[in-house]
């Protein structure tokens, strides 16, 4: 196992798909250009820098939260934030390794 495999992320897709099946919302916590660039159909949409002042929305969905952004870094520090709050959350990643798995209608 080299150096770089210590950094790599485990495969998401399983706990991903778990997580859609019991109902999780994505929440997308990107900057609002990004968003507006694409983003997943259903989506919420809270900015990252504003997580503390939404804890209590996030809560109030009362479902299991997958977090996405561009890259994978800033969804997995609201899911650490929002994990030491009481909530069930996973980091999705890159907002497009979620999307793949939603159903389009």
């Amino acid at each position: 196992m080299g150096l770089f495999n210590l950094f790599r992320k485990k495969n998401m897709s399983n706990e991903i798909q778990e997580y859609l099946a019991k109902g999780a919302v994505l929440l997308d916590v990107r900057t609002l250009a990004e968003w507006n660039e694409g983003h997943s159909e259903g989506a919420k949409h809270i900015v990252l820098a504003t997580i503390p002042t939404n804890v209590e929305e996030i809560k109030s969905w009362n479902k299991p939260v997958i977090a996405v952004c561009r890259s994978g870094g800033r969804s997995g520090q609201a899911a650490q934030f929002l994990q030491s709050h009481g909530v069930d959350v996973i980091n999705g990643g890159p907002w497009q390794n979620v999307d793949q798995y939603l159903v389009k209608k």
